[in-house]
């Protein structure tokens, strides 16, 4: 493709060169740069990107992409100056790949908690009603059933738009995709066309990266700002942003809920660890799922494959058939008669509604003791706020590692435990090695408990010091039962 072609949908302050050099493709990782690229220079969180500008020429790129041309430039490479290269990346992206988000219908799913378990139900009925589908998302991404390992919640824009391509290619009618706030607020989804977009809810979480609570929702709204007429925005009715994420968008808006009138609701008629039986919008239905979270997940599975054209019935004989995603409430039951649950869990308000969905179940007819930790190098705010939740409603409590990182256990830890008084202290031991902690958690457990192992779901490493050790924590409860 030529160079104007690939700049004709953005704002061009100055070019040094030929406009009409051929482009063979788009990079903004110097290292993966190939003769006749577009070298994209971005000024990322931890590097500016203009600084490799010299090596991305080196191995062959044939333009680049800045926001300050260089002052040593090389004749035969055609530099061309905007803005802001985040605000245009995007775009660059997808009309190299030939708009693929226009070929397709594409959902995506934003909020704090529910984004994986959307996407990948969504992706999982409509290929049970016979379509191929795209997933994007924290655990894989498909192209219809070739899987595609996942670094990121969301993709670069580069690396977004080969995927979607790709699906094209591979005869996809539908996409479905999470948008994390880190991926809205870097315009890594600029550009994108979607079908529909759904809120999940909003809670604390990567204020490490937003700095305050105004920025992480502002974030999430900005999706719902850019969606087109012709889309749909569905929103949880039940969230107290969830009416403010829709307020400017020019999509159509429609609300689900389990406690107040909405455009899609539900209620539980009956819950067991194997599932529940729900009334949706009027019919009832029996799911493979437990939690009142889960039911407003569900409802805005339903609300999507309603607004993409499925009639009710056939879409909630297809949910009948759905099972939990990956580390999401996923229970195995052990010989002795007790029940260890793994979930992803890792924000206050996830621990909390994971713990009422153990309890709905439990009825009081057995104790709860809960294995968590919290991540290294991110938001230490929500440390004892998990702490404080994981307390307030299980009987033991036993904090240990997540992911540190580069900051000691001990110290995560022991931050979690500073939120803690006296009294709440004599329900917690602390066992820093995970394996040991889950271990301890098996030996306490008697018949008819529940052990909850949070914070790492589908994860199967731990990071330690920038290395990614296997650990599964499904491998581990396994092997204590």
């Amino acid at each position: 493709m030529k160079l104007k072609e690939l700049l004709k949908n953005i704002t061009v302050l100055a070019i040094k060169g030929s406009d009409d050099v051929e482009v063979t493709g788009v990079n903004i990782d110097s290292r993966r740069i190939k003769e006749g690229h577009l070298f994209v220079a971005m000024k990322g969180t931890q590097v500016d990107g203009h600084k490799f500008i010299p090596k991305a020429v080196e191995l062959g790129a044939k333009a680049v992409l800045c926001e300050v041309i260089p002052e040593q430039t090389e004749e035969n490479v055609t530099y061309v100056q905007v803005a802001d290269t985040e605000d245009v990346v995007g775009i660059v992206a997808t009309t190299f790949h030939g708009n693929p988000s226009t070929k397709l219908k594409l959902v995506g799913v934003t909020g704090t908690n529910g984004k994986t378990t959307i996407a990948t139900l969504l992706y999982n009925m409509f290929s049970k009603m016979g379509h191929k589908c795209g997933l994007l998302s924290t655990v894989c991404n498909y192209i219809v059933d070739e899987t595609v390992p996942a670094d990121h919640t969301t993709p670069d824009p580069i690396a977004l738009n080969e995927l979607l391509h790709r699906m094209v290619d591979a005869g996809c009618e539908y996409a479905f995709m999470e948008c994390s706030s880190h991926a809205i607020a870097q315009k890594r989804i600029g550009g994108l066309t979607f079908a529909g977009g759904l809120f999940t809810n909003l809670t604390r979480d990567h204020l490490d990266y937003h700095k305050t609570f105004e920025n992480y929702r502002n974030a999430k709204k900005a999706f719902f700002d850019m969606l087109p007429k012709t889309a749909f925005a569905i929103t949880n009715a039940d969230d107290k942003n969830g009416m403010v994420m829709v307020q400017n968008t020019k999509a159509t808006v429609k609300t689900y809920s389990t406690r107040s009138v909405a455009d899609f609701k539900a209620r539980i008629i009956e819950c067991h660890f194997e599932g529940m039986y729900l009334e949706v919008n009027g019919r009832e239905v029996g799911v493979q799922f437990i939690g009142k979270f889960n039911v407003s997940n569900l409802l805005a599975v339903y609300g999507a494959a309603v607004m993409l054209g499925k009639k009710p019935e056939d879409v909630l004989v297809a949910m009948s058939t759905l099972h939990s995603v990956s580390g999401r409430l996923e229970p195995i039951h052990s010989p002795e008669g007790y029940t260890a649950i793994v979930d992803y869990a890792h924000t206050p308000d996830a621990l909390e509604n994971v713990l009422n969905a153990i309890h709905e179940v439990l009825d009081g007819k057995g104790e709860v003791i809960t294995v968590c930790g919290a991540g290294g190098n991110r938001d230490k705010g929500k440390r004892p706020l998990m702490a404080q939740e994981a307390v307030k409603q299980s009987d033991r409590v036993i904090i240990t590692s997540d992911n540190p990182r580069f900051e000691e256990p001990q110290d995560i830890i022991n931050d979690m435990l500073a939120g803690l008084n006296a009294q709440q202290m004599k329900k917690v031991i602390a066992i820093t090695d995970r394996r040991e902690a889950i271990r301890t958690a098996c030996m306490m457990a008697k018949k008819g408990d529940v052990i909850l192992i949070a914070g790492k779901g589908h994860e199967n490493y731990q990071e330690i010091k920038g290395v990614k050790h296997h650990f599964d924590d499904h491998e581990v409860v396994r092997e204590c039962f």
